[in-house]
């Protein structure tokens, strides 16, 4: 089981180019598939499964009821099953199994929220939290300049972490970023960033990072920042500006969202997001639209819905601290 399960995951990076944190999602869901198909639970009255060839729907089936009865959220149930169910995709195109097994098992329906984005109130009371905390320090001007940029430029926290030193073009004013398939595309670096941007590069940076590291943004020991890491500073500063409900996603959002009430166009605010279908943009200019009453036409209403129940937040915390 272990070894089909390796290969499954060596495929969606390869011929999926799915990201890192998606693969390590899969990984952790289909282990937790396979220590249960090792162990089941005596009341099921199931053989333990080894491997693929002792797999059944009754397996599944009952897999997926014991997940309902761990106290799971219910987007949490339907991950784990769409994983699952991936899985067995995958093989039976393999020739594994006869048949896709667990095809027919029911997964929870879950309520998309809508990307959720704070006023520019806030977004100024969290990017002014790193100056608040006392003295000056190397930390203090790294999550000034992070957040400036996350917010200015509405960048993924991938990307933000993702970020070389030569990916920042100060006097062009533009930014590099590696999209999640490995495309690459040149978004403006506003002019808002610019001064707390030069401040960590010139000032901060070279006083923590470690001699041969190439990352924008490193933590305390010299190293990449990690997504994890940034999650706690940003949880972190957000407590200190006093705003209650954040995720890493918030202030891409925001960005999204205030660029649409500032009138910018929607197929700039795709490029800059990098988003494959405007569809997606569409949704902040939804939003946008429910906040001030605008009437939407008919014929675009699908569409919109579509995408709203498409767009999952899946926030996925880390226990280790990366500062």
């Amino acid at each position: 089981m272990d070894a089909r399960i390796a290969a499954f995951l060596e495929y969606l990076g390869r011929d999926r180019a799915f990201s890192d944190n998606t693969i390590s999602a899969y990984r952790n869901d289909l282990n937790q598939l396979a220590k249960y198909l090792a162990n089941p639970p005596e009341q099921s009255d199931l053989a333990p499964v080894r491997d693929i060839g002792g797999l059944s729907d009754d397996h599944l089936r009952a897999y997926s009821e014991h997940l309902g009865q761990q106290g799971y959220a219910s987007s949490t149930v339907a991950r784990k099953m769409a994983a699952l169910k991936s899985f067995t995709n995958y093989l039976h195109r393999q020739g594994e199994t006869a048949e896709v097994l667990g095809r027919d098992i029911i997964v929870p329906r879950v309520k998309k929220a809508k990307p959720r984005s704070i006023s520019t109130g806030d977004v100024e009371k969290l990017i002014e939290a790193p100056s608040t905390s006392g003295p000056v320090r190397p930390e203090q001007q790294r999550d000034h300049a992070m957040l400036e940029l996350l917010y200015a430029s509405g960048l993924r926290v991938s990307e933000l972490v993702s970020l070389d030193v030569e990916h920042i073009d100060i006097e062009g004013q533009t930014i590099a970023l590696d999209g999640r398939r490995g495309e690459r595309r040149t978004v403006p670096l506003a002019e808002r960033c610019i001064p707390a941007l030069t401040a960590w590069m010139s000032e901060s940076r070279g006083i923590i990072a470690n001699r041969d590291e190439t990352a924008l943004f490193v933590n305390h020991r010299g190293n990449r920042l990690t997504r994890q890491g940034f999650w706690l500073i940003l949880k972190s500063h957000a407590q200190r500006a006093g705003i209650a409900s954040i995720t890493p996603h918030t202030l891409r959002h925001s960005f999204a969202a205030h660029s649409i009430e500032q009138g910018m166009d929607l197929n700039e605010l795709q490029q800059r997001l990098g988003h494959v279908s405007n569809v997606t943009t569409q949704v902040y200019q939804r939003m946008h639209n429910e906040l001030y009453g605008v009437a939407e036409d008919d014929e675009e209403d699908a569409g919109l819905n579509a995408v709203m129940r498409e767009m999952v937040a899946v926030e996925r915390e880390s226990a280790g601290v990366d500062r």
